[in-house]
């Protein structure tokens, strides 16, 4: 008993099956790329020597319409084989009778009509796929800040200004919900926190095209923002999620970061006033404290003045430790594959031109390659900032903190420390500063 096994795959819907999904049972597996050679190649090989048994995945591998699926299979029928569709329970004798209208089977009719549903759907996702390949916007609004062009994004020169304003002032004080009150006091613009957050992290706004296959090409468009205003905003997400509600937009540069060595309570700012003045006290005090008694609050002044003076010492050294010559030269690594990349691009029209590639084959190339650059830039963008020793060196000064505001010292705070430890020694206490890197 001869078996043989046909795959069908749109190169601009889907990459290329194993033939191996078959099992050793098949004698010889034919597969074909956008095109169907191998299935007329299947068709002459059992004019000479017909197998039993033909495996397909699905009727519509067969061909583009139900007129060419049908043809096709009357075509193989003939020829004495008989047709298995692996993911759908027909087999070729009562579907071809179907299809050459000798039987009405209310089932086989169904199946007629999923395949022209199926192929209606094939045909708009593969003209959603060309446009991918020419890097054209997917279909739908611009989102806010741009309007559509013939073939890209355009900024609204209206709306863009009120989007990039957004990202500054989330970038100056690490603070989402800060930047979305901003937005509606300065523009009148009702954003909710949810929309903020995507702003933030839509691909468009830095650039870039997104599809729903989750691949990325970038440079495509004008950016709202920079690379290095992206790769800043990545990192404040990053470490916001990583502290307690709310604290992320808190007035207070030390909210969110200090814990008690003692019963390890995360420890929140408390606000006293004296009644009839505005004398105004700040404490830290733990928030979850199991103990009995609880540990006691701590003036707030006084662990900011000691934060302050552990960084400006404890940072550069830090940082100094640092294998920093390692990320240095991962960089240049990144860097390189993107240069790489980039040169195999530019020879494609040249190769095409002079028919060593068809228009095709270099479309789906350039896209595969911008989507690899896009991945490797994001690898890129996701590293430590490249002077960051001469940066821990610039706040290494005392005069540096005690010039800036609260939710400045907030921003700068959260971009080095991960944690601030209290530990207690009877009434008096010490710090220490756990960095992120």
């Amino acid at each position: 008993m001869k078996i043989i096994a046909y795959l069908y795959s749109d190169p601009l819907l889907e990459p290329p099956s194993e033939p191996s999904i078959w099992g050793w049972e098949v004698e010889q597996v034919y597969q074909d790329m956008g095109g169907r050679q191998q299935l007329q190649q299947l068709i002459e090989d059992c004019q000479t020597v017909a197998a039993e048994y033909l495996l397909i995945r699905r009727l519509e591998e067969l061909g583009d319409s139900v007129e060419d699926v049908s043809d096709r299979l009357v075509q193989i029928e003939a020829l004495g084989v008989q047709i298995v569709a692996t993911e759908q329970s027909y087999s070729s004798s009562p579907l071809t009778a179907a299809l050459t209208h000798t039987n009405t089977q209310v089932g086989l009719l169904k199946l007629l009509k999923e395949m022209q549903q199926e192929a209606s759907s094939r045909r708009i996702r593969q003209g959603h796929a060309r446009n991918r390949l020419k890097a054209l916007p997917p279909p739908g609004k611009a989102p806010y800040g741009y309007r559509r062009g013939k073939d890209r994004y355009l900024l609204d020169r209206s709306t863009a200004p009120v989007v990039k304003d957004f990202f500054e002032q989330f970038i100056l004080y690490g603070s989402l919900r800060g930047a979305v009150r901003y937005l509606e006091k300065k523009y009148s613009k009702k954003i909710s926190v949810s929309t903020g957050r995507r702003w933030l992290t839509n691909p468009v706004y830095r650039g870039n095209l997104a599809y729903q296959n989750n691949q990325v090409i970038s440079d495509t468009h004008v950016p709202l923002m920079s690379k290095e205003e992206a790769a800043q905003i990545d990192r404040l997400l990053r470490r916001n999620r990583s502290m307690p509600p709310r604290t992320a937009s808190a007035p207070r540069s030390l909210a969110g970061l200090v814990i008690c060595g003692e019963c390890q309570s995360p420890m929140g700012v408390t606000r006293v006033t004296r009644p009839r003045t505005d004398t105004e006290y700040l404490y830290l005090r733990p928030l979850n404290c199991p103990k009995r008694p609880k540990c006691r609050a701590l003036p707030y002044e006084s662990i900011l003045e000691q934060t302050i003076e552990r960084i400006t010492i404890d940072l550069p050294r830090a940082v100094a430790e640092m294998n920093l010559p390692g990320i240095d030269g991962i960089k240049r690594s990144l860097t390189v594959q993107i240069s790489s990349k980039q040169d195999i691009i530019n020879q494609l029209p040249e190769l095409t031109a002079t028919g060593v590639l068809d228009a095709e084959t270099s479309d789906l190339r350039t896209y595969k390659l911008r989507t690899e650059i896009s991945q490797l830039q994001t690898q890129l963008a996701a590293l430590p900032p490249v002077n960051l020793r001469e940066l821990a060196q610039a706040i290494s000064l005392p005069q540096f903190w005690l010039d800036l505001s609260e939710p400045e010292r907030r921003f700068y705070f959260r971009e080095f420390i991960q944690q601030i430890e209290l530990t207690r020694q009877g009434k008096e206490w010490q710090l220490r500063l756990v960095f992120i890197f």
